[in-house]
């Protein structure tokens, strides 16, 4: 009886993931369409259209392609962790949905402590990167492996003070707590600062345009995968728009209220969560393409003077500013779980 309920609760967990994997998987793979697309017509041309009705077939298309490919292993390489590389830089990407509630009581795991979990799981994205650079035995692959960790490093300072800001005003680490105590006001508007901040660095940290260094500085190179090829290539082009989709989450749950709709009565309210929780993740994902179609690419040196110089002590001040209005108004949260 005991092993029979073990295996139920064991099938529903899986059924869960599922759940959530799958539909975000279908998603990344309609996200490189839709960056294509909203690129395009933002540079006056078509984009692709071609397979399928309005290219929609497209993503299937370059799948089967990169699957079709041969897996090169370059002969100097350290082949185990050359392998592990991408598979861990995927990996990280899907497990970091574990706590993103969708809606009130629709989360994988409620933990107290979510906030530090998805913080924890966006920093270990840097060791795929530092693998993959040293495993290729290439000078080129590893400069671009230290150039990209050094950039998402720098970045996770800000982000990490920008989410103090929001904890001192909420005075718990669980996600859905956040959210709810967003229901009169959304982050976004009092910590506008911040929100603008945390934006930019998810850009920085995702290693998108105009923060896309790894890409190649002075070298005609794809930073630090440019000894992959096939699937092993297409898992570290999935897990940077899987990020981008995560972080676009995160800045949904921190500012933008997660599920909750922009105004508390009709017709809002007649929209369920999950909905609004889908269409404020559009809404940002939107703002990344936006942004790649627009701004040319910063120097390196540009790029750190940004977050160390301006980001850092910016968002330092801020967090003190923050405490010391709500301390000044009787207004700080007590902390709990």
């Amino acid at each position: 009886m005991i092993i029979e309920q073990w295996l139920i609760d064991l099938a529903w967990i899986v059924v869960k993931i599922l759940a959530v994997v799958g539909p975000l998987l279908i998603a990344v793979a309609y996200l490189t369409l839709a960056e294509r697309r909203v690129i395009g017509f933002m540079q006056l041309r078509k984009g692709p259209n071609v397979v399928g009705p309005f290219g929609m077939f497209q993503p299937f298309a370059d799948a089967l392609k990169l699957m079709a490919k041969e897996t090169i292993l370059p002969a100097g390489a350290d082949k185990v962790v050359f392998i592990l590389a991408p598979m861990l830089t995927f990996i990280l990407a899907l497990v970091a949905w574990a706590v993103i509630p969708f809606d009130a009581g629709l989360v994988l795991a409620d933990i107290n402590v979510g906030i530090l979990y998805l913080f924890a799981i966006s920093s270990l994205g840097v060791y795929g990167v530092i693998m993959a650079g040293w495993a290729s035995n290439s000078k080129y692959a590893f400069l671009g492996a230290l150039r990209s960790a050094a950039q998402m490093v720098s970045y996770e300072v800000s982000m990490g003070l920008v989410i103090i800001n929001v904890l001192i005003c909420v005075g718990s680490l669980n996600l859905s707590d956040i959210i709810e105590a967003q229901r009169g006001m959304w982050f976004a508007l009092p910590l506008f600062p911040m929100f603008v901040v945390f934006f930019i660095s998810t850009l920085a940290e995702t290693n998108r345009a105009p923060f896309d260094l790894p890409e190649g500085e002075s070298e005609l190179v794809a930073g630090y995968f440019v000894e992959y090829s096939s699937m092993s290539f297409a898992l570290f082009f999935l897990g940077e728009y899987a990020n981008m989709i995560l972080m676009s989450a995160m800045t949904t749950v921190l500012f933008l209220g997660g599920w909750l709709p922009p105004f508390d009565f009709a017709p809002f309210t007649w929209i369920p969560g999950p909905i609004w929780f889908i269409l404020k993740i559009m809404l940002c994902l939107f703002v990344f393409l936006w942004v790649r179609a627009t701004t040319p690419r910063y120097r390196y040196d540009q790029l750190m003077r940004l977050g160390w110089k301006i980001f850092l002590p910016f968002s330092l001040i801020y967090v003190v500013l923050t405490a010391g209005f709500l301390m000044a108004f009787d207004k700080l949260p007590g902390i709990g779980g």
